[in-house]
């Protein structure tokens, strides 16, 4: 400041721009703005430079706001605060401002505009000062957006010396880029602000790994998900610590693909916290090469936590709720079920007496007695598979996936209903493919569908008595890849306001209904990512259908109920291109 002030010193207001220091100005002002002040401090200072070096002038700033409607702040430390504060929020008249189309010096006279309105109003304030003239030129952005306003006001009385323009031109320049620096840094910081509060809200921290050196850069969120001291580097080693014993090797799989394929990451594995708490997380990112062409990746890893608990929890409503609808489908069945264990235990019973006749025989015949027992047994096995499929269908366990064949087990829910149907009158046909691709999912839960949609069409048709009672169940191929069965029944058929509803939990058109069984089928089939729908047929009655994908040829032959199909490792790798 000495030096700036030395070097006019000597120098006559209209020569002072020739010797003025702009440098230093400018690099006092830069230095500012890297130490990162806020932009009142930064303006501050601009202005103390200019009015310590400009002997006799005073200088402000003067800023709008966004929408260029008020002077939103009024910067000028060598002014009299009365002044400032008389000017500070005063309302702008709009007609001032350009509209589109507008000539390329509408900037000054625009300035102008404003500061012979702003000088009317403080005129009887600024001559008690001692402010006797001013002069003001537009500070621009690049885009030559108007930002503000330099406004230099002389003291001396003695005569009126205009400010040098090339001189104004290099100061309003040097504000122009403290304004935008200092509102990019704002901003910037802002952003950041949002960004880090947008992660917390969402429990999304993201990453940066640098294969080559194994840096890694974190959000503050990442910390907080893994419990880590921001004041210590985050190295793989570290990393390994928190993760959950049983997914260890899943994750030590994908690092592994990642530093050798470059492929794209998306998974899921789980944390165990020091406390022995569990977090479920989903990692995300992207392979990608860096201005040395070395493997990097950026990506984000968010904590599911909250959402698998609560998944968790209702595939366990579901399932209750599932196995209360197969339970009141029980009565239904009571009779069907009394027709099919009597027949066997008949049949034993009968076979029993007639092999002790042959025993008791004077010449007893060993081979017919041995055939005899022979066929008890396989009465006695046929009342074992009816208990069995019984207690399959309607005990409560965990659900298993499996591969299952729709026709085979159709089959056997028909083996169930066979007496139930013949009592309500329904003549059933069969449309069963033999060759169809298996679906994975789970057995019980499929025939359960089946079971509710074979019971449902039987009963659409108790009032019918002018045209057979006629039941068609198909299993078929739809498309490549997926698998469709279909139950059509000539019953009552549905009206066009009911259809959206049926699936609803709770509406029924049955007097007696609980409104739960195609609620429940629609979950179900759902959860094997497939579709139920009712559509009512051509004539009389309508027909219900639910189409799933078919296994895929490598899958396993058990595995977790798709019911909680999202286990606690999920994985997708994509290759990077």
């Amino acid at each position: 400041m000495k030096d700036l002030n030395a070097s006019l010193a000597t120098m006559e207001p209209t020569t002072a721009c020739s010797g003025f220091g702009i440098a230093q100005v400018g690099a006092m002002i830069g230095g500012l703005i890297h130490r990162g002040r806020p932009l009142s401090i930064v303006l501050t200072n601009l202005c103390e430079l200019i009015d310590a070096a400009a002997k006799g002038y005073s200088s402000s700033v003067l800023l709008f706001d966004r929408a260029h409607t008020r002077l939103r702040h009024i910067i000028g430390p060598g002014l009299p605060a009365a002044y400032n504060e008389l000017l500070e929020r005063r309302a702008v008249r709009c007609h001032v401002w350009p509209r589109e189309g507008a000539a390329s010096d509408e900037p000054e006279a625009i300035v102008s505009r404003v500061m012979s309105d702003t000088l009317q109003v403080g005129k009887v304030l600024a001559l008690a000062y001692g402010l006797y003239s001013c002069q003001s030129w537009p500070i621009l952005s690049l885009s030559g957006e108007l930002l503000g306003i330099l406004a230099i006001y002389q003291r001396e009385t003695a005569r009126a010396t205009p400010f040098d323009p090339a001189l104004a031109q290099q100061l309003t320049d040097i504000a122009s880029i403290a304004i935008q620096r200092t509102r990019s840094e704002e901003a910037l910081k802002k952003n950041e602000a949002l960004l880090a509060q947008a992660q917390r809200l969402s429990s999304t921290g993201s990453f940066c790994w640098h294969v080559a050196t194994n840096e890694i850069t974190w959000s503050q969120e990442l910390y907080r998900i893994f419990e880590f001291d921001q004041a210590a580097p985050v190295t793989l080693q570290q990393i390994a610590t928190r993760v959950h014993p049983e997914d260890a090797p899943l994750v030590r799989t994908m690092f592994d693909r990642a530093r050798s394929d470059g492929i794209d990451l998306d998974y899921e594995h789980r944390l165990q916290m020091p406390d022995r708490s569990v977090k479920y997380l989903r990692v995300v990112a992207n392979g990608t090469r860096d201005q040395d062409c070395q493997l990097e990746y950026i990506g984000a890893i968010q904590d599911v936590t909250e959402r698998r608990l609560s998944e968790e929890a209702l595939d366990t409503l579901r399932s209750e709720l599932a196995h209360v609808a197969r339970v009141t489908s029980l009565s239904a069945l009571t009779a069907s079920i009394a027709h099919e264990v009597n027949q066997p235990l008949l049949g034993i019973t009968m076979n029993a007496s007639t092999c002790l006749r042959i025993l008791a025989a004077d010449a007893p015949n060993l081979d017919l007695a041995r055939e005899t027992v022979g066929r008890a047994i396989r009465d006695c096995q046929r009342a074992s598979d009816v208990i069995s499929r019984l207690r399959a269908l309607f005990a409560k366990k965990r659900c298993t996936t499996e591969l299952v064949d729709l026709s085979e087990a159709t089959r056997e829910v028909i083996a169930l209903l066979t007496s139930e149907l013949q009592r309500r009158g329904a003549m059933l046909h069969l449309g069963l493919v033999d060759d169809l691709p298996p679906v994975k999912g789970d057995r019980v839960q499929l025939q359960q569908v089946i079971l509710n949609l074979l019971l449902n069409a039987a009963e659409a048709m108790t009032a019918i008595d002018d045209r057979p009672r006629q039941l068609t169940i198909r299993t078929e191929r739809d498309g490549g890849e997926r698998v469709r069965l279909s139950v059509q029944d000539a019953g009552v058929g549905l009206e066009p306001q009911d259809v959206d509803r049926l699936f609803d939990a709770f509406y029924t058109t049955k007097s007696s209904g609980m409104g739960i069984g195609l609620s429940v089928s629609r979950s179900i089939i759902e959860c094997h990512d497939g579709r139920l729908w009712a559509e009512a047929n051509k004539g009389p009655g309508a027909t219900f259908s639910f189409s799933i994908p078919r296994a895929p040829e490598s899958a396993p032959r058990d595995g977790h109920c798709p019911a909680a199909r999202k286990p606690a490792l999920a994985e997708r790798a994509v290759g990077h291109s």
